[in-house]
């Protein structure tokens, strides 16, 4: 017989009890780890040309703000340096080629998926190729 705080406990209940406790705590455990793995983040390689990126009109404000229109994608990070666009999205909401073809309609290439050319011709001149 087990006593805590005045309560009397059998054996049997308290180790019902016990089980009881760490079945949740797996579950729980289980479920928040499902939940990370939809999570993905991926670093997709583009060609970006302008030098003022972030404070452009096309490349910095609006292809932050367009890509995080997309259903899915939680956020957007942008390098105009090492010409890379890092994308984190739930992978239960989207996929990496619906995201690379929304880049694809900004007129931006998303590693294989080429610009559309209606896009690109649509971008300032300082985006693009000199």
């Amino acid at each position: 017989m087990i006593i805590f705080a005045k309560t009397t406990y059998t054996m049997s209940s308290f180790l019902k009890t016990i089980l009881l406790a760490f079945t949740a705590l797996f579950f729980a455990n289980t479920a928040y780890a499902q939940q990370a793995k939809a999570i993905q983040t991926a670093t997709i390689k583009t060609a970006i040309y302008c030098d003022h990126c972030k404070a452009c009109e096309t490349c910095g404000k609006k292809f932050n703000s367009t890509l995080l229109k997309e259903k899915g994608v939680q956020m957007v990070v942008l390098d105009e340096k090492a010409m890379t666009i890092k994308v984190t999205y739930n992978a239960k909401k989207t996929d990496l080629a619906a995201i690379k073809q929304a880049i694809s309609k900004l007129g931006y290439d998303a590693d294989d998926v080429k610009a559309e050319a209606v896009a690109y011709s649509g971008l300032d001149d300082c985006c693009k190729k000199g």
